[in-house]
């Protein structure tokens, strides 16, 4: 017999296999858009749902496929051999670039005196950045740069108003002739990575004031393409921070030679470089000496994102864990109907949304602190560093888990899931690994007496409503009055602030069974470790109906 086409066709039907994820809105999530309204950004949410389904969106999460699978290049030299030190890349990321800056993500909430502009901005990224990772560093760092130039009013004046834009200009110009700028930051070297103290770069003054010039190498500049860096070097009077343009005013190119791009595990995306100064103008920002202090005001933002970024891996690996195992049947039933599939989502669930929970109270501080509330500001000294350094440690695991729910399918590229674990690591070691973190946070609790304060405050809204927390509460009090070998402790200091901080925040604001399973397992030791070893009290019906409706 003759085969026919269909036949043989036959043995390649396809069965059993979860349908693609998109179109779906990253803005379902009742943990943020709460979190939303508590904050005091209610007054967004319509824009944030239209970002979370353009987001969730085929053309868009294509953009974000792409962008990683065609990385950036580097052209040091045109075709007449004139150095140009370039950085092309795919048409997909400037897409991405194009609506991250138009929504906000940039520097344009500075812009704005709204009470919860900075809760706006980081609800916004919580949900585009379901589509992308890598670009949200140009995003972080140009929102981040502006309170940090301020030290400078005469170059704030010029260049704040172009940062605050949200016209995505790209290429190389004079950067007052451009409609918008993006802005960079060159801190680490080879020889001292988070130590910048011991940077080497030298900057000798031109005679002119606040110029100088710049001679060094920088091991971990990233998005090379950004019109404006803060960069740290030696000036006579001490390490200080100067403003580099990639363009200078007569329109000639500065010194900014890229030597190479960054092989990097994850974030491919994004070009992360190693550029040399030799000659390279630059203008003072701060006093001489100054450097880190003017500079730190750019940390403390870019950390806040960091969180929001692992708080974003979280959700969004998530759904697709979620979306799989609700289409997938095996052994008879669909694989969220078996009990320990479900266990595992739920518990992932659970991790998810304390994060996200978190991340939306250090943005509230951010708005509040720069309002000139000082018990706030106190707090996000304190909460920042210890959310940086928890959240970003639950990000590798947790996206670990997410994939593994998606068995062999989740290992294949095409899934992208292995890109959303490749990136993961990289938010707990981008500003200050876990150890610098935790050191900061030492660093706090000794040098501003105010943050204790605010901490215990924070977590004493809550007391009385869950025996687990009020426990974990005061043991916490107890670790704090130890200060024998703090540095040694530090880790396990922090984590145990962090997960108080989580489980308040969840006592006071989640529905009584996502609290009480967090804080049994988080705070109470009724927990495994891994995830899908909540205990059989845990409500995980109702856990993940919240979570993922879809699921219930």
């Amino acid at each position: 017999m003759t085969e026919t086409l269909g036949t043989r066709s036959a043995t390649h039907e396809v069965t059993n296999q979860a349908p693609p994820l998109a179109p779906y809105d990253a803005s379902d999530d009742a943990a943020l858009l709460e979190g939303l309204r508590r904050e005091g950004a209610g007054w967004a949410e319509d824009d944030v749902r239209r970002v979370g389904r353009m987001a969730g969106g085929p053309e868009a999460q294509q953009w974000g496929e792409d962008a990683n699978r065609h990385e950036p290049s580097l052209r040091t030299h045109d075709r007449f051999g004139h150095r140009i030190d370039e950085v092309e890349f795919h048409p997909a990321w400037h897409q991405l670039m194009r609506v991250a800056v138009a929504e906000g993500l940039a520097g344009s909430v500075w812009a704005s005196d709204r009470p919860g502009a900075h809760v706006a901005r980081t609800a916004t990224g919580l949900v585009w950045g379901h589509t992308e990772a890598g670009h949200a560093c140009p995003m972080a760092m140009t929102y981040a740069v502006v309170p940090a130039l301020r030290h400078q009013p005469d170059l704030a004046a010029v260049y704040e108003p172009l940062l605050a834009s949200r016209v995505y200009d790209p290429g190389l110009a004079v950067p007052t002739t451009k409609r918008g700028l993006l802005a960079g930051m060159g801190m680490t070297e080879k020889q001292g990575g988070s130590d910048v103290r011991t940077n080497t770069t030298v900057a000798t003054p031109t005679g002119e004031d606040g110029v100088y010039t710049l001679r060094g190498h920088k091991w971990f500049t990233s998005a090379p393409m950004c019109d404006l860096f803060l960069v740290l070097a030696q000036a006579p009077g001490g390490l200080s921070c100067f403003l580099v343009p990639r363009i200078l005013p007569d329109g000639s190119r500065n010194a900014f030679r890229i030597q190479r791009l960054k092989d990097k595990l994850g974030n491919r995306s994004n070009a992360s470089s190693e550029p040399e100064f030799d000659g390279t103008v630059a203008w003072l920002v701060g006093g001489e000496g100054r450097g880190v202090k003017t500079i730190i005001d750019m940390v403390n933002l870019t950390r806040l994102d960091c969180v929001m970024g692992s708080a974003t891996l979280m959700r969004k690996t998530l759904v697709e864990a979620g979306h799989h195992v609700r289409h997938r049947a095996a052994f008879g039933a669909a694989l969220i109907d078996k009990p320990l599939m479900r266990n595992v989502i739920a518990d992932l669930a659970l991790e998810s949304e304390a994060a996200t929970a978190l991340t939306l109270r250090l943005a509230g501080a951010t708005d509040r602190a720069l309002a000139g509330d000082e018990s706030e500001r106190a707090f996000r000294r304190i909460a920042t560093a210890a959310g940086k350094y928890w959240v970003t440690k639950r990000g590798p695991a947790f996206t670990a888990e997410a994939l593994e729910c998606l068995g062999g399918n989740g290992y294949v590229e095409e899934s992208g899931m292995p890109r959303h674990y490749r990136e993961a690591p990289l938010l707990s070691i981008w500003e200050g690994s876990g150890n610098v973190n935790a050191l900061d946070v030492l660093r706090a609790l000794a040098r501003e007496p105010g943050t204790l304060d605010a901490l215990l405050a924070e977590l004493a809204l809550a007391h009385g409503e869950n025996e687990h927390l009020d426990r974990a509460v005061a043991r916490l009090k107890e670790d704090l009055a130890d200060t024998e070998e703090a540095q040694s402790r530090a880790r396990r200091l922090v984590e145990r602030i962090a997960l108080a901080l989580q489980g308040a925040l969840l006592v006071r604001h989640a529905p009584p069974a996502v609290a009480d399973a967090f804080c049994a397992t988080r705070l109470g030791g009724d927990w495994g470790h891994a995830f899908g070893t909540l205990p059989r009290s845990v409500d995980t019906a109702s856990v993940l109906t919240r979570a993922l409706p879809s699921l219930a």
